[in-house]
């Protein structure tokens, strides 16, 4: 417990609240699924074949078959109704298909089973140069490719099973069922849910496969060329002055109050005094005032 409050506490299991941890274990749950009720599968049928000759029949004909459903090599005797038996076989070998998806469903389990460990305990590690993320991303689109053909494959050759195995089709194959005299029926069906649900389990398998491929590409870094990022947003422009006129006119450039240097009406009295007989000398009136050529005195001609 010590050791699981610790790696709680130091945010490994973080990953199990994204989606690519939470996905990736729910890939290795459902491979389990897949390959345990198919990879574990044993079924059997019952019939019976009463002859006239009720010494001759054959009450209860119980044919069993399991994984990897090689059909043609499971046999059973059946009554001739004529003093003999004979030795039936099944029709059909679906062992490739079968096996081949178990065999998906395994190397699933086992990879991302692995993956789900190195989410965990070596989070930097694979995000390393996004080596991992890339090899993750490659591997995961084709385990769903694979699972979409192992799952379709595997349907096609459980349909296959199903009419291998019907009691209905069985008796067709007897030759003593060809008599009308002799009757020839069937008393049980092979259960076939199990099989039905691996079926489901290998497309919901793609289905898990196919989704996670999205946020494992995310990881890899290839979205970055893809991703619209926000314009820079415009320098904050600076408040205007009494005038309306910004501040940054240019550099050691001060607001002036009222009356500034670029064309208020300021004289400067530190030179000439003011109420002197005679003379009255304003300064330059700036760039924006009278002109840089007006006279800087004027003598009383009264």
């Amino acid at each position: 417990m010590d050791i699981v409050n610790q790696l709680v506490a130091s945010g490994h299991f973080r990953i199990v609240k994204e989606p690519l941890g939470f996905l990736k274990a729910l890939e290795w749950i459902f491979a389990i699924f897949a390959f345990a009720t198919c990879g574990s599968y044993s079924g059997e049928f019952r019939l019976s074949v009463e002859c006239k000759n009720r010494t001759e029949s054959a009450p209860n004909i119980r044919v069993e078959f399991e994984y990897p459903f090689r059909l043609h090599q499971v046999y059973f005797d059946v009554p001739t109704c004529t003093g003999e038996k004979a030795r039936l076989f099944l029709i059909g070998d679906y062992s490739s298909s079968a096996e081949f998806f178990v065999t998906i469903a395994v190397f699933a389990f086992l990879y991302s089973l692995g993956a789900t460990v190195v989410y965990f305990f070596f989070q930097a590690k694979y995000r390393e140069n996004n080596k991992g993320p890339m090899i993750d991303f490659m591997v995961t689109v084709v385990f769903a490719f694979m699972w979409l053909v192992s799952s379709s494959a595997w349907a096609k050759g459980l349909s296959d099973v199903k009419t291998a195995t019907d009691p209905d089709e069985i008796i067709k194959l007897i030759k003593a069922c060809g008599n009308e005299e002799n009757t020839c029926k069937e008393l049980h069906d092979p259960v076939m849910s199990g099989l039905n649900t691996s079926v489901v389990f290998g497309f919901l398998n793609f289905i898990l496969w196919a989704g996670n491929m999205w946020f494992v590409f995310k990881e890899t870094g290839w979205t970055a060329p893809f991703m619209k990022y926000p314009q820079a947003s415009m320098e904050k422009q600076p408040a205007p002055d009494s005038y309306g006129q910004p501040y940054s006119q240019g550099p050691g450039y001060a607001p002036q109050d009222s009356y500034g240097q670029s064309g208020g009406y300021q004289p400067d009295y530190s030179q000439q005094g003011y109420g002197q007989p005679g003379e009255y000398a304003p300064q330059s009136y700036g760039q924006g005032g009278y002109g840089q050529g007006a006279p800087t005195s004027f003598s009383n001609q009264m």
